[in-house]
C-alpha cells in the first residue's frame, strides 16, 4: 500500500484528505498539535483498507520531526508521499504584529515544511522515488493589505519548493505545490460553513485535487496547481 504522511491533518484540508486517502487504501501517518482530534480521526478512518498512526506535536520541533519520520518508516517501511499542509495565519497592519507572531508563522509555515522535507528526502533518495506536495496559497504569488507576514511565509514556501524541485528531479523525487484561493475551513475568521463561504472551495475540492496530483503515472509530475472558486478573481 502507498504510505502518505500528512501534517496539519486534524482538521480542514488535511483531515478531508486523510479521509479520502483512507477510502482509497493508503496507509497514513497523521501529524497535528491536537492529540484529541488526531485520536478521533484515526478511529474514524482506521479500517481493513488502511492502517493509521498519528503523532501530536510541533512541526517546527526538529527532534519531534525526526522521531515521526523514523517511526513512520519503522512502522510502514516507506514514505511515498509527504504532504506539508500544516499552516497558520495571523492578519493585521504591519505595526500590529509582534516578533512572536513572525516567529510562530515562519516556524509553522516554513520551518515545518523544511524539517519534514529534509528528513523524508533522505529516505526517498535511497528508494529513488517519492512525492512531496506542499500546500501553499495563492498569496505565495500575490499580496494583500493586512497580510504582510503571512504572505512572506507563503512566498518563502514557494521559493523553497521551486528550488528543491530542481534539486530532486535527478533523484526521481517529485515536488508539487498547490496554490489555493478561498477554501471553506476553520482557517478564517468566520466559522466553517458560514453563509459567506457558500461559493468558496470546499475541503473535498482540495482533497480530490491533491489526490489527482498524487495519482499521476511515475513519469508525470504536476509541478504547480493554482485553484480558485469561480467567483474569486485572481
Amino acid at each position: 500500500m502507498p504510505v502518505a504522511l500528512i501534517t496539519g491533518s486534524s482538521k480542514g484540508i488535511g483531515k478531508t484528505l486523510a479521509q479520502l486517502l483512507a477510502k482509497n487504501g493508503y496507509d497514513l501517518c497523521l501529524i497535528a498539535r491536537s492529540e484529541l482530534l488526531l485520536n478521533e480521526l484515526s478511529k474514524e478512518i482506521d479500517n481493513n483498507k488502511t492502517k493509521v498512526i498519528w503523532f501530536a506535536g510541533d512541526v517546527a520541533n526538529e527532534l519531534f520531526v525526526n522521531q515521526v519520520v523514523n517511526e513512520t518508516i519503522t512502522q510502514f517501511g516507506q514514505i511515498d508521499f509527504l504532504i506539508n499542509n500544516a499552516g497558520l495565519g495571523q492578519f493585521g497592519q504591519l505595526n500590529s504584529y509582534s516578533s512572536e507572531s513572525w516567529d510562530l508563522m515562519f516556524d509553522t509555515n516554513v520551518k515545518g515544511t523544511f524539517l519534514f522535507t529534509q528528513q523524508v528526502v533522505l529516505h526517498m533518495k535511497k528508494r529513488r522515488k517519492g512525492h512531496i506536495i506542499n500546500i501553499a496559497s495563492d498569496v505565495a504569488k500575490r499580496t494583500f493589505d493586512g497580510g504582510a507576514v503571512y504572505c512572506a511565509t507563503k512566498y518563502a514556501q514557494h521559493a523553497f519548493s521551486e528550488a528543491i524541485r530542481k534539486e530532486l528531479r535527478k533523484d526521481g523525487i517529485k515536488v508539487s505545490v498547490v496554490y489555493s484561493g478561498l477554501v471553506d475551513t476553520m482557517f478564517h475568521a468566520e466559522p466553517q460553513g458560514d453563509a459567506s463561504h457558500t461559493e468558496w472551495l470546499t475541503g473535498e475540492d482540495m482533497a480530490t485535487s491533491i489526490h489527482f496530483i498524487m495519482n499521476q503515472p511515475p513519469h508525470v509530475v504536476i509541478d504547480e496547481l493554482m485553484i480558485h472558486p469561480l467567483t474569486q478573481p485572481y
